[in-house]
């Protein structure tokens, strides 16, 4: 497991924290993480020669601790300008206690979205050749 790959990976969920709270909206997300996917994946698969899956799994995880992190600290400004995001807080289990909610979901977000790197990792794997012996 190549441990500081993973957390260099994982600073672009830090910059996405950021970036959400400040000024990238909710429709546009998706279409960052996609690049992001797609750069972390072919970093994975070019300087790792095993367990690329794993390595994405784990980078989605870590994104989901500094996501949740930031968002949790920042959260009067990031859900000032997130209206979805907080009309879909009124829905869940804890409506009265939207930072907890954060701090339930997002781990679960963060493992699934590893597992979609993952598969990217996996499938970049078969295509690019690792730098590393």
């Amino acid at each position: 497991m190549n441990k500081k790959l993973n957390f260099r990976l994982s600073l672009f969920g830090l910059a996405m924290a950021f970036a959400t709270v400040y000024f990238i909206p909710s429709n546009i997300e998706p279409f960052c993480w996609l690049v992001i996917f797609i750069i972390s994946a072919y970093l994975i698969a070019r300087n790792c020669i095993a367990r690329h899956f794993l390595h994405g799994v784990w980078v989605g995880v870590l994104n989901s601790v500094w996501i949740t992190a930031v968002h949790i600290l920042l959260f009067s400004t990031y859900i000032s300008s997130h209206g979805q995001e907080a009309e879909a807080m009124q829905k869940l289990p804890f409506p009265d206690s939207p930072k907890l909610m954060m701090l339930i979901t997002g781990p679960v977000v963060g493992f699934l979205s590893g597992f979609v790197l993952g598969l990217f990792a996996f499938v970049a794997s078969k295509f690019v050749k690792p730098t590393t012996a």
